[in-house]
Order: structure tokens, then C-alpha cells, then sequence
């Protein structure tokens, strides 16, 4: 089989676990992480309605130079969002990735600015 259509399929039964475990309701929704090579999303998700609460992205940040630097301030983004919209907890849906690097420090960032993850 071919290398790359395996790390695909490991990559999404890694996805299937996480979510299998990991739901959002409007009063705490759901905080999913999409790293690609070059960006990284961040989305609050009620999973009951099926929709999407809150988005944040790296291009809506100017602050940072490195793409860690850039992912901080976008957990802090979507915390003040997240706030503006009176939401105050969420469960943290790290997707196939691992917990490290750009997708701890949206976490990290999201915690620092007052959303209990």
C-alpha cells in the first residue's frame, strides 16, 4: 500500500478516537484545532446544533513572528471572542495532532486570556 494513503488512514482513526470521546454543547463547545504546514484554525463548535459559534485563524493576527507565536495569539483571540459572546469553559479537541508545539500553545493561549479548557 502506499506510504502516504497509510499515515491518511492512521491520521484519521487517530481523529475518530478523539472525537468519539470529545462532544460540545452550546454552554461548552467543543475548541477544535486544524494545523496545516503554514496556518492554523481554531473553531468553537456546538456539536448538538451542528454549527459553528466562534472562528479564529493566524491571518486575522498580526502579532508574532514565529508560527507558535502566531498560534498563541490565536487562542488568545478566540478566548476574547469566546468572552464577548459569554462563554467561559469549552472541551479541547486536538484532532489528529499531538498535544505539542502550535496546537498546545492555541490551548495555552485560549487559557491566558480566561477560557477554562
Amino acid at each position: 500500500m502506499d506510504k502516504n494513503k497509510i499515515k491518511e488512514q492512521r491520521k484519521t482513526r487517530r481523529h475518530q478516537r478523539v472525537r468519539a470521546k470529545v462532544s460540545g454543547t452550546a454552554v461548552c463547545p467543543r475548541l477544535a484545532v486544524y494545523r496545516s504546514l503554514e496556518h492554523i484554525y481554531a473553531q468553537l463548535i456546538d456539536d448538538a446544533q451542528g454549527k459553528t459559534l466562534i472562528s479564529a485563524r493566524d491571518s486575522e493576527v498580526k502579532e508574532g513572528k514565529t508560527k507558535t507565536d502566531k498560534a498563541l495569539a490565536v487562542g488568545k483571540l478566540l478566548a476574547q471572542k469566546a468572552q464577548e459572546k459569554k462563554i467561559s469553559k469549552a472541551v479541547f479537541d486536538k484532532g489528529p495532532f499531538k498535544f505539542h508545539g502550535r496546537v498546545k500553545a492555541v490551548a495555552e493561549g485560549a487559557r491566558e486570556a480566561g477560557l477554562r479548557i
